[in-house]
């Protein structure tokens, strides 16, 4: 047996069936294992779609999702996505090609440091110094990758040592990788429990790995149990998220958050007034030291509680605390009804071209072709474009392009998702800027079989970076920002195997989202639209009030 043939043994005990790749000399051995052990490996154009697909599988399916790129060029091209799946939290395993071990510092062909470079980018990066060994600590990578909150990790696989063969000696194999958790202990369950219970208008802010599309049934069962609002926040955009509504005015109210996995950052204003009241109790449960070190230096006296533990682990002790919180119906509904308000503020969504369509209009009919559809998945990109559809479009399932604040990712997401669930309905909405980060991945679309629907808003140009200079520079000081007016994506995906479909009217629109459903392909509609800046909706107006 090869190491690499420990490798793919390791894959496939953790239930590994898929894996995203560019192919590369020194990963050859794997390709070829892969073949033994019945791995199907999904080749795609460039080393970040694959980062960005094994992303995107852990977030839908719940499992590792593994990306092989090969070494130096080949790892660096996959650094930019392996950040985005570290900031939503997704258990990601990052095999790479490395130059043989035998000759470090002898110059070899792509040596590269990559540990050292991916180091802060994952939750553990290691490169393998035994062959044997390749077995267990691909194992413990993945085994990293699941617990504490999920992130992704590194293993750097040096040639000579995927191509050198190991004697089986009889020694049990690892134990497959599964999530292990660190809990709430039951003293500071209970003594959380009751605040949030005494509590007039308490909030749960958690972070990604608690969203809806991923931890539906505990949140339902949490929200049920403690009577509180809980909120998942996983946009770049933080108390701004479209998605959200006018919640940022409900934040401001409350007289307790708890922020249960949800780091103390810039999504949440650093927990510092107005975002906050001033008198409003803070409670922080999280299962990294530093970040709970964090919080007592941000908070100070407002920190009510801090605990070290997982945020799932920990959701689940609160509700079984015991804790008999009032009903608090009021409060409830006016935060569901925060979240759920679209009426856009004075100014906002106002057309400057009346020829084209609004992208809310385009929203409106996505949203339409998801009703009818039996497994809608719903995935967003960044951009403003992306702000709009998160806003105005939902679905159960839902991936967007994080808290990293990255763009590009959404086609590779896309293709991801058909390929974790085939039989449903996926409609990915992306500007055209962003969709130009990873076109060429429609051929691997159309290659391995995926299907769904990507949505170009096209209004030719970098829309949030015009939006910026706009505001901060004048129209006379635009720059850098213009994409072509005649630039057809959809023909571009037609080219590389997709269907394609254009649209300017409403009507046209109808018809090309009916068509592409039906074609049974990847497919690409361009939409000519009006670009327009991220949605802002009006604030309810009702006062903070805070604690009593």
């Amino acid at each position: 047996m090869s190491g690499a043939h420990l490798v793919t043994r390791a894959l496939s005990r953790a239930g590994v069936k898929t894996v995203f790749s560019l192919s590369g000399n020194q990963i050859m051995p794997i390709y070829d294992a892969c073949i033994d052990a019945g791995i199907r490996i999904v080749h795609v154009r460039h080393e970040a779609a694959a980062v960005h697909m094994a992303d995107a599988w852990a977030q839908l399916t719940g499992q590792v999702g593994v990306a092989l790129l090969t070494a130096a060029p080949g790892i660096t091209n996959g650094l930019s996505p392996l950040y985005s799946a570290r900031m939503a939290e997704s258990p990601v395993l990052v095999l790479s090609g490395d130059s043989p071990l035998s000759a470090d510092g002898t110059g070899p062909f792509q040596e590269l440091a990559q540990i050292e470079i991916t180091r802060p980018l994952v939750k553990r990066s290691l490169r393998p110094t035994r062959a044997a060994a390749l077995d267990r600590d691909v194992t413990e990578a993945m085994q990293t990758a699941l617990s504490g909150r999920p992130g992704p990790v590194h293993v750097a696989l040096p040639f000579d040592l995927l191509q050198q063969a190991v004697e089986e000696d009889g020694s049990p194999c690892p134990e497959a990788p599964a999530r292990q958790r660190t809990g709430l202990p039951e003293q500071q369950a209970r003594a959380i429990a009751q605040r949030l219970a005494q509590a007039q208008r308490p909030l749960v802010l958690v972070g990604p790995m608690l969203n809806a599309s991923r931890a539906a049934a505990l949140l339902e069962a949490a929200r049920e149990t403690l009577r509180a609002p809980i909120i998942p926040m996983e946009s770049p955009r933080g108390l701004r998220d479209p998605s959200l509504g006018t919640f940022a005015g409900c934040l401001a109210e409350a007289d307790l958050v708890l922020l249960l996995g949800k780091p103390l950052d810039f999504t949440v204003a650093h927990g510092k007034t107005p975002s906050f009241h001033a008198e409003a109790g803070v409670i922080v449960v999280d299962p990294d030291a530093a970040l709970l070190e964090r919080a007592i230096e941000g908070l100070g006296p407002r920190l009510r509680e801090h605990a070290q533990a997982d945020a799932d682990a920990a959701l689940q002790a609160l509700c079984q605390a015991g804790a008999a919180p009032s009903p608090r119906g009021d409060w409830l509904a006016r935060v569901e009804a925060a979240i759920a308000s679209r009426q856009l503020a004075a100014g906002a969504g106002g057309s400057s071209d009346a020829a084209k369509l609004l992208p809310q209009a385009i929203c409106g009919e996505v949203q339409r072709a998801l009703d009818q559809a039996d497994d809608p998945i719903l995935i967003c990109d960044g951009g403003e474009f992306g702000q709009w559809a998160q806003a105005f479009c939902h679905a159960p399932t839902r991936v967007i392009n994080g808290v990293s604040g990255a763009i590009g990712g959404g086609l590779c997401y896309a293709i991801a998702a058909s390929l974790a669930r085939p039989g449903a309905t996926i409609f990915t909405l992306m500007g055209d800027g962003t969709v130009g980060f990873h076109l060429s991945e429609f051929e691997t679309a159309a290659r391995e079989g995926a299907r769904f629907v990507a949505v170009v808003g096209n209004d030719a140009r970098w829309n949030a970076e015009h939006v910026i200079q706009m505001r901060e520079y004048g129209a006379d000081r635009l720059y850098g920002c213009q994409l072509s007016a005649a630039a057809r994506y959809d023909q571009a995906a037609q080219a590389l195997g997709a269907h394609g479909g254009y649209a300017d009217t409403l009507d046209d629109l109808r018809q090309a989202l009916a068509a592409a459903v039906n074609s049974g392909k990847p497919a690409c509609l361009d939409i000519r639209m009006d670009g327009q800046a991220a949605p802002s909706f009006a604030s309810t107006g009702v006062a903070a009030k805070g604690p009593h």
